[in-house]
């Protein structure tokens, strides 16, 4: 009650249901009473929007006992929480949140020189503002896109002084001939790929999200923004590349695959003994906007495209250094510049 009430004092509404229940979240599921476990699935019902089901329910107390296990045991370096996802089996979220079409990532040999740059030993994006807000694919599996996108504002803002909000739905409709398969998956790199040979991406405003394929409407005349470098792609398991690309060239377009416990993550450094970590098992693309090192831990810093209640604010940790889930076997960014841009330090 007591975290309910400053909830209400600070902020006038109430606050994330991972706050209000922060307590009973790190203990063990069988001690948390019956009728609070009734009654958080009725409060993530009325927080999300979702419609009330006696079938959903058992999902959700499911889902809140994984949670609760996983947080008590206290041996792991994330927490896990609620979000938009408790009511949903991993089947579910995977056919309408993840890449379902097989990928082979092109980034096995990468196009990045390595600059043997002197960079330090943490560092963020966002710190310079150099990141735009963290987007909701939907129910699509267009995390590629989105990926994408958040790439290309990333480099648009650093190399171009420019501040843009471009079109996922460009990819969605038209990057289909450079083996991209709409809300079915694709990869950045083609994304980039396809950019350069047919002249660019329009703002979201004049070519609006979807969240679901339609006919191609690309006006080239409407076109905000050019990659005449094409895509950049970093060797695979090339881990000191692609930290040292984030640091000197910008954010960077990564894959990985998701296996259950990621969808519920919510702070820390992620890691996992489930995932695979191969070029062809990735199933979701997001950006790489820093790195550092927690705990003794190295992780990446990297953006989410599930909105901003997901995670930490839309962003979460992996752990980088040990191709975690595959982290390491897909990378690649725009060049949006012909000549090779100046380190950053």
């Amino acid at each position: 009650m007591k975290v309910i009430a400053l909830c209400l004092i600070a902020l006038g509404v109430t606050c994330d249901i991972n706050l209000r229940h922060e307590e009973m979240l790190n203990t063990p599921f069988a001690l948390i009473p019956k009728a609070l476990q009734l009654q958080m699935y009725s409060e993530f019902v009325r927080d999300f929007n979702k419609e009330y089901s006696t079938e959903k329910m058992f999902v959700f107390l499911d889902n809140l006992k994984k949670i609760a296990d996983h947080n008590s045991k206290g041996e792991s370096t994330y927490k896990m929480g609620i979000n938009f996802s408790a009511d949903m089996t991993f089947e579910e979220f995977s056919k309408t949140y993840l890449i379902s079409e097989p990928q082979d990532c092109s980034a096995t040999v990468g196009g990045y020189i390595r600059k043997n740059a002197k960079i330090p030993d943490s560092f963020d994006w966002r710190d310079k503002d150099m990141v735009s807000p963290v987007k909701n694919q939907g129910s699509c599996g267009s995390c590629w896109t989105f990926s994408s996108t958040g790439a290309l504002e990333a480099h648009a803002r650093i190399h171009l002084k420019k501040n843009l909000d471009l079109a996922e739905q460009q990819f969605l409709d038209c990057a289909g001939d450079f083996d991209n398969n709409g809300c079915s998956g694709g990869l950045p790199s083609h994304a980039f790929t396809y950019l350069y040979y047919r002249g660019g991406i329009q703002q979201a405003s004049d070519y609006k999200y979807k969240a679901k394929q339609g006919a191609c409407v690309f006006d080239i005349n409407k076109v905000v923004l050019k990659v005449p470098g094409g895509s950049v792609n970093i060797t695979a398991g090339a881990e000191p590349e692609l930290t040292e690309a984030v640091a000197t060239e910008g954010p960077v377009s990564i894959a990985f695959q998701v296996v259950d416990d990621f969808r519920l993550y919510r702070s820390g450094v992620y890691t996992s003994t489930k995932c695979k970590n191969g070029p062809k098992d990735v199933n979701h693309a997001v950006l790489a906007v820093g790195y550092g090192n927690e705990s003794g831990k190295d992780f990446y810093t990297i953006k989410n495209s599930w909105g901003a209640q997901w995670g930490m604010s839309g962003y979460f940790k992996m752990e980088r250094g040990v191709n975690m889930c595959g982290v390491a076997v897909c990378n690649s960014f725009p060049k949006l510049l012909d000549k090779e841009s100046a380190s950053l330090f």
